[in-house]
């Protein structure tokens, strides 16, 4: 079993940032695809970025040079930086992984998933 925990939400008005956190509570963040997703109330959950096990990033072009995504294995945590969040940010951000493979977009190929941490970003 795989159990992901991710932390570091909150409530910031547009233009602030949030560092997000993805615990993992066994080895896999350094050896298997790892990717963030979110979901805004009455929409589709939406791919934000992905890292592949050797470390090639891919990000939204809705994201792209405002948020940065990052590891340390020897914690085994995954992170998500947000900078200059703007409203439309505003979901439960999820972590997910992937054991096996490549990394994909679609959330439907993501094995294991956290519970999510709310993200609110006001005008």
């Amino acid at each position: 079993q795989v159990q992901l925990v991710e932390s570091g939400g909150g409530s910031v008005q547009a233009g602030g940032s949030l560092r997000l956190s993805c615990a993992a509570s066994r080895y896999i963040v350094g050896n298997a695809c790892m990717g963030w997703f979110r979901q805004a109330l009455g929409k589709q959950r939406e791919w934000v970025s992905s890292m592949w096990s050797g470390g090639t990033i891919t990000y939204a072009g809705s994201v792209k040079g405002r948020f940065t995504i990052s590891r340390d294995n020897a914690k085994n945590t995954l992170y998500l930086q947000m900078s200059s969040l703007k409203p439309e940010d505003s979901a439960m951000y999820y972590c997910a992984a992937r054991a096996d493979g490549l990394c994909y977009s679609d959330p439907i190929r993501y094995s294991y998933w956290g519970q999510g941490t709310q993200v609110t970003v006001s005008s």
